[in-house]
This record gives structure tokens, sequence and C-alpha cells, in this order.
């Protein structure tokens, strides 16, 4: 089978090796810092030794689970804790296939590449559900695309690109959708800490046996080389997601795992909520500079990407490329996420120099 290598690597390796400054703003790697929970905890675990530097229960550490669960009112043996989000959703989508209840897939569009990548891998179709211009998702273009066909409805909310929050009437939907046509909601909710309209519900809040919740702490602690996420499934899904689990990986990080469980607490409240203020300021900053570029763009209500559109300057990988040698700014290509998007940039505001970005891209379009 032909696997394509995601853009993000080739924007990445052309914006290293420019020859001139380049402002980042193409991965989603927070530079604001991990709670010192996370340090704390890796410290503590270096002194234990023994059968603590060995394999965790594959399924994941019994007390982590356990905290989880209280934090998510599910029982923990629903829980698998994952090699980050990537793997959470793999082991989701692969148990919608496994249910031989369709083998399509509904993702949105514009789309977060790695939905159809995995799509391919795992051997199903894809079918596109087109959001609104903010980013919005109506159930009823979804119900309308759904059919017997339908193992997966697979979204994202905070979502990559748009930056679209999912309300609770969404949400309520969406989950009713699935259950209509025996198809999994899958639901990767990795932004959900970085929600700045107050209205994220997450499809938990919504007792279904046709939902799955994947999620991470890459984005929520800053530590995106951790590799720890987690999926909530069904109780009637779980143990074969945890097989599948354990002949793909064994079992996740167990350092990592300690530390999460340390920062997850000892952080306070208000490293989330200073967090969500810094975004709220970027966005406005890079978003006046886009105002002064003549630019149409996303207002996100969510996460941290905002997308772009120049005129007569359309999103393209050759555009993106003379960006980064022309302007010292490395965004992302539309056309990673989908069609609708093909002409347009997304730009990852994970970046202190979301400033100097900004006033780059004026002057370069003035």
């Amino acid at each position: 089978m032909d696997y394509e290598t995601p853009l993000f690597f080739h924007v990445m390796s052309y914006a290293t090796e420019a020859d001139r400054d380049v402002v980042d703003m193409v991965s989603g790697n927070p530079d604001w810092g991990s709670p010192p929970g996370i340090a704390e905890g890796l410290h503590e675990y270096a002194d234990l030794g023994g059968e603590d530097f060995q394999y965790p229960p594959s399924e994941g550490l019994a007390e982590l689970r356990a905290e989880i669960a209280a934090r998510r009112d599910v029982d923990a043996s629903q829980i698998v804790v994952t090699n980050g989000g990537g793997e959470a959703n793999y082991l989701a989508m692969a148990r919608a296939l496994e249910r031989d209840a369709g083998d399509e897939f509904l993702l949105t569009d514009p789309v977060y590449p790695y939905y159809p990548g995995k799509t391919k891998m795992l051997g199903a179709t894809a079918r596109y559900v087109p959001v609104a211009d903010d980013g919005t998702l109506d159930p009823a273009a979804v119900r309308e695309r759904a059919s017997d066909d339908t193992a997966a409805i697979v979204v994202n909310t905070p979502n990559n690109p748009t930056g679209a929050v999912y309300d609770q009437a969404t949400m309520r939907e969406l989950v009713a959708v699935a259950e209509e046509y025996d198809a999994l909601l899958v639901s990767d909710e990795v932004y959900d800490h970085f929600d700045f309209s107050g209205e994220f519900t997450s499809a938990l809040a919504f007792d279904s046996d046709h939902r799955v919740v994947t999620t991470a702490y890459s984005k929520t602690f800053a530590i995106t080389g951790f590799r720890v996420g987690y999926a909530v499934f069904p109780p009637e899904l779980v143990d074969v997601a945890k097989t599948r689990h354990m002949l793909t990986n064994v079992a996740t990080t167990r350092p990592g795992q300690y530390a999460v469980l340390n920062a997850l607490h000892d952080t306070d409240p208000d490293y989330y909520a200073e967090n969500r203020k810094l975004l709220e300021s970027r966005v406005e900053t890079f978003t006046d500079a886009l105002d002064a570029a003549d630019a149409e763009y996303t207002s996100p209500d969510g996460a941290f990407y905002v997308m772009a559109r120049f005129e007569d300057y359309p999103g393209t990988l050759s555009n993106v490329e003379r960006l980064v040698d022309e302007a010292g700014v490395a965004g992302m290509p539309g056309e990673a996420f989908g069609e609708s998007r093909a002409d347009w940039f997304r730009f990852a505001l994970v970046t202190p120099r979301v400033e100097e970005a900004a006033a780059r891209l004026a002057d370069y379009f003035d």
C-alpha cells in the first residue's frame, strides 16, 4: 500500500534548511513550558528504580487510570492509556471497523491530515462533510451523508485547523447520528483545555455505547514528546482495543505516565487559565496583522491555529515555500487539510515570535 508522507515534514524541513531566519508556525509544539509537576514527577520517578523501571500494565498505570476515571466520570476499565492522541485515534478508528458495521469514515473538510492517513492505513473509505466558513459543523449535514456503510464519524473539538468549538447541542446530535446508523462517534478532544468560548462539550457528557473519546496531555501540559494520551471506550468495545494496543505498542512510557499523574495532582487551575489568556492575546495580535494585510481569516474559539487567505496568493505548497524564503514565516498549505480550504494557509500560534511573524506578513502583503 502506498502512503503519502505528511506535508508537515516537508515544510518543517524546508524551513529548517532555509538560508534566513524563519518563524516556525507549522508545528503544534506549545512554547509556554510545562507545569512544575511534570519535572518534579520525573525526578521522583528517577529515584524509584527496580520494578518501577520495568513494563507498566499495558492499559496504563492503575493510579493514572483511576485519576482519569474520576475526572471524566467513567469506569477505569474503559480507559486505555496510549502513545499520545495519535494512537488513541488509531485504536478508536480500528475498533469502529472491527464492529463490521460499515467500512466508511465520515470526516470533516477541512480535516486534520492524520485522520485521512489512518483511514487509508486501515483500509477504510473516507467521505467528507463540509463545515461552515467559521468551522461550525452542522449535524444535519453529517446525518445527510451517513449511511449503513458508516463505521465512524471522526471529529475534533476544539478543531485543528479551524479553531471551531462544538457546543452541547452539536455533540448531542452527533452522538444521535452515530446511534441512528450504528456507527461510532470518535471525538478527538486533545485541545479541550484551550476553549475560549466556554461552549466546549465533551462527547462523554452523553451516555452512549456509540462514542469513543480520545485525548492526550501533549498540548495540555506542553509535553508533545512524552506521548501520553488515552481513549475512553464503551465497556463492550474496550477489551479488543486493549489487545490491539498491547500487540502494537506493548505499553506506554512509564516515566511519562508517572510525571503526568504527578502534574494532575499538583497543577493549579491558573496554569490552564494563563495559557488560554496567552493564546487569546496571540490570536488578537496575529489577526490584527492579517487585517492590515487585507486577508480573510478564521477567528478561533479554541485550540491555537488560524487559517488565512491572501488575495491572489493561494495557499499552495510552492507559496508556503515562498513565504519561508521571502517573508521568513513558515505556515502550512491549505491543501494539507482537504479541498475546501486548499487556497488558505494555516498558522500555529505556539511561538513567542507571533508578533514578529505578524509584522513580517503584514509587511510582505502591504
